[in-house]
Formats: C-alpha cells, structure tokens, sequence
C-alpha cells in the first residue's frame, strides 16, 4: 500500500536490494518498487522452456563483493556459490583446443607456445596487482569534480588524496601497467605479450564482453581488467554458479532485506519521480499509487531514470544534455537453451570438467574483431562470438533428469540494426545462427536443441531495462567511469535533485553483479541523513 518513507528505492535488482538493506539497517524506513512480477532485475531464474529453469540474463557470478556477501548474510538466507571446476575452454578447431584452470592452464598454453607458458605467470600476476587496485576502489565513492566552492571542494580533494597514496604503493613496473590497461586496447596489450591465438583468445575475451567493440578499441584493456577483480568464495580471479541460478542472489538478497522490515512491492512500475520546488518528494507509480519520501533512489539505468522519470524541465540544460549522449549498447544476444544431452565438441568430444567452463567460441583476437565489424555493416556478426555455459553440470535442479540447460551469451549484435530494420524480425534468424556456431564447433548440438528462449537487445530493454541490451547500464568507456559515471560532477551517486540519488550499474564501479553501486550509494544518503540535508 501507498505510505511515506524515508528512502523509495525504484528497482529491485540486485543493487536496489543491496541499497535497501543498508539503509533500513541504519532504521530507515525503505520501500522498494520492482516493475516485474518478480525482484531480481537481470539477476533472475525463470523457467524458459517446460521443465527447463536458468539464469536467463545474467548467468555467472564472480564480482559479488564478499563483503556484501557476508554482511548481507546471504549463505543463511540460501545462497551457495560452487566454483567452475575449470574456468575456460576454448575449441580452436577440429583437433586443438585450450582449457584453463585447476592448475593446467601453462601445460595446455605450451602446447601451443612453450614462450607464452613461461610468460603467462608473470603476467597473470601483473594483471592481479592491478586488479587489487581496482579492488580497493570499488566500495569507495569517486572523488566529485565540482565547482562548488572551496567548503565541497575540499573533501573531494582529501578523497583523491587517498586514491593517490593506494596508486603510490606501487612501484613503477605496476604503475604502467595501470595506465596501459587503461589507455590501450587489448589486443595490443596481449599482441605484445604473447604470440599464440588461443591464449590471446582467452584472455581478449574478457575485454569484448558486454563491450560493443573490437578488442583493439583504445580502452578495451580497462574492461579486460573490469572481469578480473571477482573471486569465488574467497578465491580471487575465478567464476562460479549460484545453485539455483542467479535468482538464488536476489532471492537471498530480498530475504536480508525483509527480515530488516523493507516493505517490497512488485508489479509496481514507477512512471514519476515527485519534484517539488527542486527537491524530490517521492514516487508515483502507474497505477497512480503515491509513494512519499525524504528521498529516492534509483537502481534505473541513468538514460530511463532522467529520460522517462524526470521532467526534464527541472535539471540544468547541460546535466540534461549530457545524460541525452549517455552512450550504451553492448552488443548482446541472449539465449537459454534446453538440450537432450550434452554438446560432444569436435576437438575433445567426452564429457569432463571442460563441461563446467566458461566454452568460448571465438578462437582468435582477428574472429572478434571481424564479429564486430561485421555488427558495424550488417547488425549481426556472420561469424558471432559465443560463450556457452552449461550450468546444468553443477546444478541439477535447473533441468529434467539427464537434461541439460546451456546459456548462450552471443557477441557482437547492433543495439539498433541498420536500415530501420526491427529485432522483432530478426530474432529467429539469429537464434538459428547462434546454435549454427556451436554446431560448427560441437556438431549435432543443433539436433539436441529441444527448446529455447532468445533475448535480442530490445527484448533485453523491454523486459530488464537494459537500454540497447546494455548489461552494464551504460558502456565501460574512459568518459563513463570513476568519477564520470554517469556524468561528471554527479560520480558520487547523488543527482542534480535534492533528494534524488542512483544506486544503480550506471555509477561506480559500473556493471555485472557486484553490489558495489547499491553499498555505495547507501552509505551517500545515510551521510546526508546525518547531516540534515534529506
């Protein structure tokens, strides 16, 4: 029912929950308003063909923060995380292929070069400083660019101050790989480390995904590091599965939040964010429902938060044409599929711990940068990027006996097709050319299919408020991160709006399933409960 609160979070996905939970247990009262049926966002378990449930937007874990995890109490509230019992398998072709992980990865790298065998260590371990650094910033709120005065200016500059001295524990080897990995692409950064495809393959793939880019895109080597500071149950660098799937998070995550008294409510779209005088009030729902608030928080993607929700007539002209160039897209085709068994790949056809990996169907740096030129001309890459998941092999509740479910995330797709051309029409001629990739790598995969559900990026937009099928509400470019996510002079989770705030993927640290953006933004308002300024 309608009420008052102190904070509205709009949005239950998993930072919307993360956000609530911290604020009601600092005694505020919280309500969540959730659009679907379900709470969850893209981190949900639904059943996509009879008898067959998975993960179906998001799919693997890694990058949940284990503080969150611990605090949020999420193992007593049902959640168990198994780890991958290797993290990557590569099929290269008929006979060849790489598969990393469970301590195999440099003998399976000699068999192409024993030169990047030797190397491989050494990079890894110039990859994991970085990411530690990484790691360090992520429950941090960015220093704020403002033009306030010296009385705001001053504890941005003490935060930036201590940005600074974590940058200066480095030494100076470290410091450059830093701004390599930020500056450079990829390809570059791995062309000049290594000289076999398959581990260049491997590595590369981690800067294309949810990235609408070649993997020498200036930039691309920041979003490689992006997927390396996850662990899994306190191993850090590797990936998981939720038993149950990734609707066991949100499901635990809900379960911490109404134990605290946080009032969620579903199938309630948010249609208007109140403004009164400059300052927001609360909420009004579609239904006409009247949620009151001290203030709001939304786990929206910033382009539907200030494009949809806000009259535009109350934010300052240049805030409101920033967010209007605020660029997503990811490149993503979504599909859960259904099998009768599992896939036999040409290169090693017997069931194994492979089946458990991360299966990557894009054996060279030169195959993705084609998918992406290819999603540039004609809105769908001829030959796509393909990783498979089978999660079925660690978790059998998510498939009949002796079935199996796979998740396909398929690289790269335009956002938008050219020539005024629909998704709509498109959906099926895709999906069929995804499962021809796997058939090509795994073939009779095509004839096991029994089912499956396909998500192109308007359906990923419809259903999940991914914007363009964006996974990390907005791209992981130079200009959209740190302290210019969403914008700068806004990167500290507050908006133009007294009262208005975002808690959501489109701030820092950015995309996958962290709970970072919801933990930060939490701890901004209850400061500014503290100093009376909401």
């Amino acid at each position: 029912m309608p009420g008052s609160f102190d904070v509205v979070v709009i949005g239950g996905g998993h930072n919307g929950l993360v956000c609530a939970f911290y604020l009601a247990r600092a005694g505020l009262k919280v309500c969540v308003l959730e659009r679907r049926s379900v709470v969850g966002g893209a981190a949900v378990t639904e059943e996509f063909h009879p008898g067959f449930r998975n993960s179906v937007a998001s799919y693997t874990v890694s990058l949940l923060h284990p503080k969150i995890i611990a605090e949020m109490n999420l193992y007593a509230h049902g959640l168990t995380i198994v780890p991958r019992k290797v993290q990557n398998f590569l099929p290269v072709n008929e006979r060849d292929y790489l598969v990393t992980g469970a301590g195999r990865t440099k003998a399976e790298i000699a068999k192409f070069s024993a030169r990047d065998s030797e190397r491989y260590d050494g990079f890894q371990d110039r990859i994991a400083a970085c990411a530690d650094v990484l790691r360090e910033t992520l429950l941090t709120t960015p220093p704020n660019v403002t033009d306030a005065g010296l009385a705001a200016a001053l504890p941005q500059m003490l935060r930036a101050a201590g940005l600074g001295r974590k940058l200066a524990r480095l030494d100076m080897g470290a410091r450059r790989d830093l701004l390599m990995l930020f500056g450079r692409s990829a390809g570059d950064v791995l062309n000049d480390e290594f000289e076999s495809d398959p581990i260049k393959a491997v590595l590369g793939f981690d800067a294309v995904v949810g990235h609408y880019a070649s993997p020498y895109a200036p930039g691309s080597g920041y979003v490689l590091l992006h997927h390396a500071f996850g662990e899994v149950n306190g191993v850090k660098g590797t990936w998981g599965h939720a038993l149950g799937g990734m609707g066991a998070i949100t499901q635990a995550m809900a379960k911490a939040c109404t134990a605290l008294g946080v009032t969620i409510h579903t199938a309630s779209p948010v249609c208007e964010v109140v403004v009164e005088k400059g300052v927001v009030r609360g909420v009004v729902t579609e239904a006409g429902e009247v949620f009151r608030a001290r203030a709001v928080a939304s786990n929206l993607n910033p382009k539907l938060l200030f494009g949809t929700l806000v009259d535009g007539a109350v934010l300052p002209p240049d805030f409101r044409m920033r967010m209007a160039q605020y660029k997503n897209g990811s490149g993503t085709f979504r599909m859960n599929v259904a099998l009768s068994e599992l896939p036999r790949f040409s290169c090693l056809p017997q069931a194994g711990n492979h089946m458990t990996a991360g299966i990557i169907m894009a054996p060279s740096l030169a195959y993705m940068d084609r998918a992406f030129m290819d999603a540039r001309v004609f809105g769908c890459s001829r030959e796509p990027i393909v990783e498979m998941l089978i999660p079925s092999t660690l978790d059998d509740s998510l498939a009949p006996p002796s079935r199996h479910v796979a998740s396909l995330f398929c690289q790269h797709v335009a956002p938008r097709l050219p020539d005024g051309r629909q998704w709509a029409d498109h959906r099926e001629e895709v999906a069929r050319l995804m499962i021809a990739t796997v058939d090509r790598f795994a073939p009779g995969f095509a004839q096991s299919v029994l089912g499956y559900s396909a998500l192109t990026p308007d359906d990923l937009e419809q259903t999940f408020g991914l914007v363009g099928g964006d996974i990390f509400h907005g791209r992981l470019s130079l200009e959209q991160l740190f302290s210019a996510r969403p914008v700068l002079g806004h990167g500290d989770y507050r908006s133009p709006l007294s009262g208005l705030y975002m808690c959501g993927s489109g701030t820092h640290p950015g995309g996958g399933v962290t709970g970072a953006p919801g933990h930060n933004a939490a701890r901004e308002i209850l400061k500014d409960v503290k100093r009376r300024r909401i």
